[in-house]
């Protein structure tokens, strides 16, 4: 399977709604987040991706086909300048099959540097998905943070891309 990253343009902005509304679905389940009163999710941060310079938005096609998204910025946590996955969605049916691994691995390339991927606590699956991705990304050269303050609960694994 073919897969490949690219950065959304802005006439590109509708899909990448679309799609966050169906990971806001998916984790909803963990963060018990509600809809609006039009059944709506919404994700208050998507103009920021064309606004500001240090945010990065990518689909991710497998194939040819639309199957997931990455969001970058640089809110980092751990109190360094590093770029961060701020949210990262992999369609159903194509998770399991090496798409979201290898878009990681694009999305790292493509922007080298520091990097802190944080997963909350209550999930357990993006913990043991990041730590696979990263330690065979790194060949095991990352740290692990678990923070538990007002501003994250959870792991942060931090490394560099080259």
């Amino acid at each position: 399977m073919e897969i490949n990253i690219q950065e959304a343009a802005y006439d590109q902005k509708p899909i990448l709604r679309n799609l966050l509304e169906l990971y806001e679905y998916d984790e909803s389940e963990l963060t018990g987040r509600d809809t609006d009163e039009h059944g709506l999710f919404g994700y208050k941060y998507l103009d920021h991706y064309w606004t500001e310079e240090d945010r990065h938005p990518f689909l991710i096609y497998a194939d040819g086909k639309l199957a997931g998204f990455v969001l970058v910025n640089r809110r980092g946590l751990l109190g360094s300048e590093a770029r961060v996955i701020a949210e990262f969605f992999v369609l159903r049916a194509y998770r399991r099959r090496g798409v979201g691994e290898e878009a990681a691995r694009q999305v790292f390339d493509r922007l080298p540097g520091k990097w802190e991927v944080a997963q909350m606590a209550c999930n357990a699956g993006a913990q043991a998905f990041w730590k696979k991705v990263i330690a065979r990304y790194t060949e095991g050269r990352f740290t692990e943070t678990t923070l538990d303050n007002d501003r994250w609960q959870g792991p942060v694994l931090s490394f560099e891309s080259a």
